[in-house]
């Protein structure tokens, strides 16, 4: 654990994690939950760094079952799934609060959304900087450096942060 950066808290047996704990990845996302022989093993949650959750039971480190909760509470489904689909393309919030009037946008679920850093992107779990190719967490700690499949697709996908200006000057 020392060389990748993880850590864990909880009973060990054998000199390997055994029983109750909490292992911490370098990610900042954490394991709570069952242990044996040094594997998750049994009912337990990951949480991300984002805010989402993912519960499950869990064999000799291997996922057998369980549900992704995205950070806002929406639920994932893997059959039936009527979120943002090509018929509908509101956000989990809209439906849960509403759509806003004629002429106010949604840009993210979030509202307001993030304020992304100047000539950066919003990929969804950090902030990509395309002059470095380096993605960092909300709190701008380093995650991964893109290649160039993830960099093509932050470009032509994610939300980028406002470099020019738009829309009405009385000036002009």
């Amino acid at each position: 654990m020392e060389f990748t950066g993880s850590s864990y808290t909880g009973a060990f047996k054998n000199g390997r994690m055994e029983g109750e704990g909490e292992y911490k990845f370098p990610t900042e996302t954490r394991y709570v939950g069952d242990m044996k022989d040094g594997m998750f093993h049994g009912k337990g949650v990951l949480y991300f760094p984002n805010g989402s959750k993912y519960e499950g039971t869990w064999e000799k480190g291997i996922s057998k079952q369980g549900k992704y909760t995205f950070s806002d509470g929406l639920e994932y489904q893997e059959k039936d799934w009527e979120f943002c689909d090509g018929y509908d393309r509101q956000f989990y919030t809209e439906r849960c609060n509403g759509l806003k009037p004629a002429g106010e946008s949604q840009l993210t679920d979030l509202d307001p959304p993030r304020v992304i850093p100047d000539g950066c992107y919003d990929c969804g779990d950090g902030f990509y900087d395309p002059n470095t190719r380096v993605i960092t967490d909300y709190e701008h700690h380093f995650l991964r450096n893109a290649d160039d499949y993830e960099r093509e697709w932050i470009v032509s996908t994610c939300r980028k942060s406002w470099d020019e200006i738009v829309g009405h000057s009385p000036d002009n």
